[in-house]
């Protein structure tokens, strides 16, 4: 959390002084910003807030519009196959970015066929259980899943940051327990309604509902602890040292678009966060910033993280 921070005075400072790019009449249009994700998740969420900065900055609308499917695949492809022209960006995270490539056979490359533009944020998980359960903390939940007899927990999709921390746990438990994938934000329902046992959600989906008393939070899946729920323990710090399963979100556009315009979001974004630390951080997402070079290089990073996670619970996985 400190880095991030620092990353992103940096980032503001460095806004501040360098003078802005020659990025010609962009945009001269309305931009449009896809999320792969359905309405009212944290990739959804997280984009509002920045784009709707962004246009009253810039002066022209900078639409959303939502292409849930396919684990964020649908999405993706649709910003891939876009002309590059900074007219068509995307809001991506961790799933769709570094996880897929592994996991699926896709007829484009993320890593290769997008231009990391700026981070947002990352954004803690938070192990969630219903109030039904038995498990009253982080070390009871421990104990009850070593001995219930059968266990499920729900995700966002198959191979998103909420399936891979809880196939994490599950592995180091040494627990089977059943995945039942959902599309998006329809995951916490369920799991409301106590047909699910457990899940792992990012803390903006669910901050509302722990605070309200509906969802009872055991501890965060990130190597360090949450801003936003500074009370819970990591999972780290509960007896599995090096689990660090954490959810982040960036602005990407399509391979070959002009340098000038990503400078351009990238500086504006930059100067929009500071803006929306507070409201980020009581929501449960700590942003980041930084420059593109820095957000490549994190996503090569976790892209072979989870590329070894992957093929541990999916041999055949590509």
């Amino acid at each position: 959390m400190n880095t991030a921070r620092a990353l992103l005075a940096c980032a503001a400072l460095a806004g501040a002084c360098i003078a802005p790019a020659n990025a010609g009449d962009y945009p001269d249009r309305p931009v449009k910003v896809i999320v792969a994700f359905s309405p009212g998740g944290t990739t959804d969420t997280l984009t509002r807030s920045v784009t709707n900065t962004l246009t009253q900055k810039l002066g022209q609308p900078f639409v959303v519009e939502n292409k849930p499917g396919a684990g964020g695949n649908i999405g993706t492809e649709y910003v891939v196959r876009a002309a590059p022209d900074g007219h068509t960006l995307i809001v991506n995270s961790v799933g769709p970015i570094a996880v897929n490539p592994s996991l699926n056979k896709l007829p484009y490359n993320p890593l290769t066929d997008l231009i990391p533009m700026v981070q947002i944020a990352t954004v803690p998980n938070v192990l969630v259980v219903p109030p039904s359960s038995p498990a009253k903390d982080i070390q009871s939940f421990l104990k009850y899943v070593k001995t219930a007899p059968q266990l499920n927990y729900s995700s966002t999709g198959v191979g998103t940051s909420s399936h891979l921390s809880s196939y994490m746990l599950m592995d180091e438990l040494k627990v089977n327990a059943t995945h039942v994938p959902y599309k998006g934000a329809d995951a916490v329902n369920d799991l409301l309604a106590g047909r699910i046992d457990f899940m792992f959600a990012t803390i903006p989906s669910v901050i509302g509902h722990i605070r309200a008393g509906k969802l009872r939070a055991m501890a965060v899946s990130t190597s360090q602890r949450s801003a936003t729920l500074p009370e819970l323990p990591t999972i780290a710090e509960s007896g599995y040292p090096g689990f660090d399963a954490g959810s982040w979100f960036g602005f990407f556009a399509p391979k070959g678009t002009p340098q000038q315009v990503v400078d351009l979001v990238n500086r504006e974004v930059n100067a929009t966060l500071p803006a929306l630390n507070e409201q980020m951080l009581r929501e449960g997402a700590e942003p980041v910033g930084g420059t593109p070079a820095q957000f490549a290089s994190f996503i090569k990073g976790e892209h072979d993280k989870w590329a070894v996670l992957v093929r541990k619970f999916d041999p055949q996985a590509h």
